[in-house]
């Protein structure tokens, strides 16, 4: 299985001047395929940072959105950074040229079209908002730090590169939600750690849930994976929950 990862760009989410609208996005549109995030970092506009985050990440073989920072403005170093990872030079890119001029028609200048001066090597990714198209390359799609521009050209890099692997690994997810003066996580690690050793292929969460006075409302416990293996574990725990004497309830 792929890992699917995000990195999100910009010294403006990290100063909290703008909130993050990328990692629930992304996340939505890989579970609706089936799919989920490994892992994903926020980085700024640091081009050293995002070369090394980015030589990571390109010798993992990992599938990777990038968000952010391929604009023209002094601040945006992401294009100059995966150069620098891939060890090639920027150039216009002629695809990209043709997106722009097609845009900006007499209107198209050296300014506007550093917008297409990419990483040597890459393809584009289009752009449906307005033509100014984001690059892939090695499964590392870099698309703008705008929602309405990159979430329609990461749904579209998802269609026509990785629909062989929608739902190829399909999984259900249950839990209770227990309650009781037994119901927390050091009281049941036993049981996890039993679960985890017995059902390898498994994804065990265990999520407390803390009333505003400091009281614990539930523990939700349960676990993701191959629909008959999670029904195995399910009761497996729900009897040992039982005879422990802990209040359980299906999640809705």
């Amino acid at each position: 299985m792929r890992s699917f990862a995000a990195i999100i760009i910009g010294d403006e989410i990290l100063s909290g001047k703008r909130a993050d609208q990328h990692f629930a996005k992304v996340a939505e549109l890989l579970a609706a395929r089936g799919l989920r995030l490994a892992w994903v970092e926020y980085l700024g506009d640091s081009r050293a940072r995002i070369a090394a985050t980015l030589r990571r990440s390109l010798a993992a073989g990992d599938v990777v959105f990038s968000f952010g920072g391929i604009g023209n403005t002094p601040d945006d170093q992401t294009r100059q950074a995966a150069a620098d990872a891939l060890g090639v030079d920027l150039v216009l890119h002629p695809d990209a040229e043709r997106e722009i001029r097609a845009r900006f028609g007499d209107q198209t200048n050296d300014v506007r079209l550093l917008l297409g001066t990419f990483p040597r090597g890459v393809d584009i990714i289009p752009n449906p908002f307005n033509r100014i198209p984001g690059f892939r390359i090695r499964d590392h799609h870099f698309v703008p730090g705008f929602p309405q521009m990159a979430h329609p050209m990461v749904e579209w890099a998802l269609e026509t590169f990785y629909s062989d692997l929608f739902d190829c690994h399909a999984t259900v997810e249950q839990a209770f939600l227990l309650t009781g003066a037994n119901a927390y996580e050091s009281a049941l690690l036993d049981l996890m750690e039993g679960i985890v050793a017995d059902f390898p292929t498994l994804r065990l969460f265990s999520l407390p849930s803390i009333a505003p006075d400091g009281q614990r409302r539930h523990l939700e416990l349960g676990v993701e994976g191959e629909h008959a293996l999670v029904d195995q574990a399910m009761t497996r725990i729900r009897l040992e929950v039982e005879r422990r004497g802990i209040d359980w309830r299906w999640r809705p």
